[in-house]
């Protein structure tokens, strides 16, 4: 789907928007700018405001950035401000998740902001703001107040070694060392070239179901809104910080289930013939990988996707069906386990399209086949049954209003009966092509009635993923996500009215 001019204006103003918040801001003294040395320094320029965001009150944070927006204060700012106060005093341990939901979710709250009407654009990064100060005070308890600390500059490596002590520390799951390593790094080596490399590592274990390669996506996307060169060596600390979790085991001195798919992988992507991309669209394919997703192994689909991929099957038709899996996986079990099946495959494939390495596109998509599968087994484990229901068979069902009357009746029907508001989508589509009544009113409705931070992570990621999925397959993947949107019958969320209040 194509931006709307004011769209592509307001993308354009938070990409390019002045840094003029010093001058925006209130004198700060010598003594408030102190800051402890045991805590890492982030830019000059942003360092006041994300003191701001730290150090003020959950209760009245909202209205005291309104204040600074009224006088000022840009969006790329706030957004800055907000992933690097995440960054530094969330801690992405003992699991890439809960409490780092604050930081997780500030992307996907960006991209629901690109979407909004120009009334509602703030709406998504106040909630992330308020959802911040829940994330600070449960790393207090949690972790203890825990805060990122500075580099030790003295083991940094020289630019000219920074790459190969990276890697080396990658493999070994040296986590010390892999945090001076990326320090040294992303002062030596552009954006690409870092990347590259993280789009090599977050996706090669199933730990923190996804948020690895989910964290990976968002930093890369984040960071091209608020400025690489400013900001990107502590978020990529927090990265690196947060790949190397693994709980009291050493991976690469042991055998763990979480691993073996993806050294599985990284052998059987050799095994893609040269000519990959050059593939056709086969929807019978997509519908014979949905059938396998059902009850195949890790293994089993990685090696499926090889078999598709070297009978000249295009690498999309495969995305169809591991983005399709993953929407069946919600239809058949909602819950957060295959809710995080379709943000990870969201990741995957927006790594997937931005890596430059075909050995690393390869791996990447077999690693996202074997990730469908793998969410399967997680609902198993924990003993969660899945409905009767099949993304390329179920039944449309035609709403009984006509136009508005039938998106008002869908999403009312969706605060009842998710089945039934998912059947009428997919009715309403048949007559009306055009999604973006359906897919306005779920933003709407996220930025109203959202709660938590998978709502926004989900819906960003589900609605950008439309737009991704071949034509054939489109409609049913947007009615099988309604699973996890909002109906009109919740409950408004209190953050709406602060908001307008603030900004008023």
């Amino acid at each position: 789907m194509s931006l709307s001019n004011d769209r592509r204006q307001f993308l354009c103003t938070a990409a390019l928007g002045g840094l003029g918040l010093l001058g925006k801001l209130p004198p700060v003294s010598a003594e408030e700018a102190r800051l402890d040395a045991k805590v890492v320094k982030l830019d000059p320029e942003i360092e006041p405001l994300v003191r701001l965001l730290e150090e003020t009150p959950r209760d009245r944070l909202l209205e005291v950035v309104g204040e600074r927006i009224k006088k000022g204060l840009s969006y790329r700012e706030v957004l800055a401000a907000l992933l690097l106060a995440g960054i530094r005093n969330v801690e992405p341990r003992p699991s890439v998740g809960f409490k780092f939901h604050s930081v997780l979710v500030v992307n996907s709250a960006h991209l629901a902001s690109l979407e909004a009407p120009d009334s509602e654009r703030w709406l998504p990064i106040f909630w992330a703001l308020d959802n911040f100060k829940s994330g600070q005070a449960a790393n207090i308890k949690e972790r203890g107040g825990w805060r990122m600390p500075p580099v030790k500059e003295s083991e940094v490596p020289a630019s000219r070694n920074a790459k190969r002590a990276f890697v080396d520390a990658m493999e070994k799951w040296d986590a010390e060392a892999a945090d001076v390593a990326i320090a040294g790094l992303t002062r030596s080596a552009g954006a690409d070239e870092v990347m590259e490399l993280f789009w090599r590592y977050s996706p090669r274990d199933f730990r923190a179901i996804g948020h690895k390669i989910i964290f990976a996506a968002n930093v890369r996307r984040t960071l091209g809104v608020i400025g690489w060169q400013q900001h990107a060596e502590p978020v990529l600390r927090s990265l690196t910080y947060a790949l190397m979790s693994a709980g009291n085991i050493n991976p690469a001195k042991s055998d763990d289930p979480a691993d073996r798919p993806g050294r599985k992988n990284r052998e059987l992507a050799k095994k893609v013939r040269t000519e990959w991309l050059e593939g056709k669209l086969d929807a019978s394919a997509t519908t014979d990988m949905l059938a396998m997703f059902r009850q195949a192994s890790a293994d089993e689909a990685s090696q499926s996707v090889v078999d598709q991929l070297n009978k000249g099957v295009s690498p999309q038709s495969v995305w169809d069906a591991i983005l399709g899996g993953s929407g069946e996986l919600l239809m058949r079990r909602p819950g957060i386990v295959s809710l995080h099946s379709l943000t990870t495959a969201n990741a995957m494939r927006y790594a997937f399209e931005t890596s430059g390495d075909d050995e690393t596109r390869r791996f990447i998509l077999l690693q996202a086949a074997s990730f469908t599968t793998l969410f399967r087994g997680e609902l198993a484990n924990r003993k969660e049954n899945l409905a009767d229901l099949k993304i390329d068979s179920f039944e449309p069902a035609m709403p009984k209003a006509k136009g508005a009357d039938a998106v008002n009746e869908i999403f009312a029907d969706l605060s009842k009966d998710k089945t039934t508001a998912a059947k009428k989508v997919l009715g309403y589509l048949k007559e009306n092509p055009d999604a973006r009544p359906i897919t306005d009113a779920a933003r709407r409705l996220i930025f109203r009635k959202g709660t938590d931070s998978h709502d926004y992570k989900f819906s960003s990621a589900v609605l950008e993923d439309y737009a991704h999925v071949s034509p054939e397959w489109r409609n049913r993947f947007l009615a099988a996500s309604v699973y996890w949107l909002k109906g009109s019958g919740d409950r408004d969320t209190s953050i709406v009215e602060r908001t307008r209040k603030a900004l008023g």
